[in-house]
This record gives C-alpha cells, sequence and structure tokens, in this order.
C-alpha cells in the first residue's frame, strides 16, 4: 500500500490524478490501481469527475512522532522498551509475542489495519483501515501464570478510567471482557499468557477499541456494536487516545502486580452491565440460567442458579441478558 498516497487523501480534499501523479512521480494508472488496493482494506474512497480523489470527511491517520511525544508527556514511554507502528499487520498479538520471545517484555504493537485480528473463541476482530484502535502490549509478571487470574477484567477497569478521563461517560464492562456503550460492544480484549506456571511469565494484552467504524465495515459485525464518533473531546485525534489508553493500562499493570485483580473487583461490579441481572450463560450447547451475582477475587462469575451459586471461569463461556 502507497502510504505517501494514503497521507495525501487523508486530507479529506479533493486531489486531482493529474495532481497526484506529480507528487508521487507515477502514471494514473499506478494511481487508480493504489487507489482500488487502499479501497479493497476499507478506506472509502470516492472519484469524482473533473474533480479527483477524496475521502468523504477525512481520515485520522495515526502519527507516530506524535504518539511518541504524547506517551514521553505521559511518563509512558520509559516503561517501554520497544514501540512499533505498522500500517498493515496480520495481528498485533502476533507481534508482540514475537517480540517477547526476541527479550522485548514491554512493546506495544499498533497497527492501521489486521488481517488477522481475532477475537474471544477465535472469532474475526473487524479492523477496517484508520479507523479504529488495534494494538497490543507485553508485559512481565513474576508470580506465574496462576497469578493472571482476573486479568482480562483488570484491563477492562483500565479502559473504562480511561475513558472517563476523556469525558466518555456510559462504558459498561461485560464479563469476561468486553467494553460496551449504550448496551453495544465499543471494544473487546483478548490476552495470551506465557512462560513458567509459578515463576517469570508474560501477558500479551491485545485491544479493540472502536473509534469511527466506517459503514463498509458493519457487515462484517455481528452484533450490536457502538464507537466513539462524537463522544471525544474536540480535535482529540487517535493518536492522543491512544497514549491516554496506554497510560492508564500501565498504571493499572502496575497495580495488578501488587494486587491482583481483588484490588479492582469492587470497581468492575460497579461497571458491570449485568450486574444482580438474570442472565444465560451458553457453554457450547449448554444453557444456564441464573442471576448475576458479579465476581469472585480471581475474576471467576458468581451465578445463582436453581442448584445454589456456582463460580464459572472465562474461556468458551459467552454471557447474555436473560
Amino acid at each position: 500500500m502507497n502510504l505517501q498516497l494514503l497521507r495525501l487523501l487523508a486530507d479529506g480534499s479533493f486531489h486531482s490524478g493529474a495532481q497526484l501523479c506529480e507528487q508521487l512521480g507515477v502514471s494514473r494508472t499506478t494511481v487508480w490501481n493504489q487507489v482500488r488496493e487502499m479501497q479493497a482494506y476499507g478506506v472509502e474512497i470516492n472519484s469524482v469527475r473533473g474533480r479527483g480523489y477524496h475521502i468523504t470527511g477525512g481520515m485520522d491517520l495515526l502519527d507516530e512522532e506524535h504518539l511518541r511525544a504524547q506517551l514521553e508527556a505521559l511518563g509512558v514511554l520509559d516503561h517501554l522498551d520497544l514501540l512499533d507502528l505498522s500500517v498493515i499487520s496480520e495481528s498485533t498479538n502476533l507481534s508482540a509475542q514475537r517480540a517477547s520471545s526476541t527479550g522485548h517484555q514491554r512493546s506495544l504493537f499498533v497497527a492501521e489495519y489486521q488481517s488477522g485480528g481475532r477475537g474471544r473463541r477465535g472469532r474475526t476482530w473487524a479492523s477496517p483501515l484508520g479507523a479504529n484502535l488495534y494494538f497490543s502490549l507485553s508485559w512481565p509478571f513474576s508470580g506465574g501464570v496462576a497469578s493472571l487470574e482476573g486479568l482480562s477484567l483488570a484491563v477492562g477497569v483500565a479502559l473504562k478510567r480511561a475513558l472517563a478521563a476523556l469525558h466518555v461517560e456510559g462504558v459498561e464492562l461485560k464479563w469476561p471482557n468486553d467494553l460496551l456503550l449504550d448496551g453495544r460492544k465499543l471494544g473487546g480484549v483478548l490476552i495470551e499468557v506465557g512462560g513458567d506456571l509459578s515463576g517469570d511469565c508474560s501477558a500479551v494484552i491485545g485491544v479493540g477499541l472502536n473509534v469511527a467504524m466506517p459503514e463498509s465495515a458493519q457487515l462484517q459485525i455481528d452484533q450490536p456494536w457502538s464507537d466513539l464518533t462524537g463522544r471525544l473531546p474536540k480535535g482529540l485525534t487517535r493518536s492522543d487516545l491512544l497514549a491516554v489508553v496506554a497510560k492508564y493500562l500501565i498504571e493499572m499493570l502496575q497495580q495488578f502486580g501488587q494486587s491482583g485483580f481483588a484490588g479492582l473487583q469492587q470497581e468492575w461490579e460497579t461497571a458491570h452491565a449485568f450486574q444482580n441481572r438474570p442472565v444465560k450463560l451458553i457453554l457450547g450447547d449448554s444453557r444456564i440460567d441464573g442471576l448475576c451475582l458479579g465476581v469472585d477475587r480471581t475474576g471467576a462469575l458468581r451465578l445463582k442458579t436453581a442448584d445454589g451459586e456456582q463460580l464459572f471461569q472465562g474461556g468458551e463461556i459467552s454471557m447474555r441478558a436473560n
């Protein structure tokens, strides 16, 4: 993909084919082919005879230089040993895992587009180019894999804190790893862990956050969704948003490393969309009905059923309102 062409069109203005050819030093056929390639990645580029190409409303592309400056100003950059921003990535989680295996214990991978973005239970995560946030943060822990129980819930708390700091109200959490806004999915978390069961280990925390979902991507989503369009402070860029989210996420990881999920349990339950509500759990072909009592100190779901209270850990379980 021609990043220079994408940046030229990102301003939302019309650019004639002749202008683009001159600026890029290529032929009109090459420009046309590159435009088609970007459209295939979900970029909504229009062509108007006599005026040229443009992206309606423009695009807020991530700016690595600005992102680094913001991360440094917020005291985040000192906690990272690697920051990688790419236009196209197979999966930021995979990139972070590879970096972790080569000694980068605290790495932040960000992409404008993921060709193989994944959600929980192996689902595909819709990743239109230049629209939302897709990033993964690797982080080391010393208490063994068992000490990471409840981490996906804790990440949800951090994301809600970050959005609250930006005056985004109404964000709720859904067990075990979703963010909701107005009852619709705003974001999700995918955590993959590796290392020793009782010693040094690491977690790769993948986050997808809907910022400005284009209409062309809506057919890829199989559930009600929401985004942050019209919710963020005026002039705040996606780079600014990412820097703030990273700040609150790292602050939470430091807290989690000291007290685990137990120190965040009450805050999570306060934000839980289904707290003290009837729900149904889907486990493969099975269904369990009950009243959601919240979670325990490890992040396991507490469900009051006809057979008494039961605990459920995350995994291949889906929870829905009953």
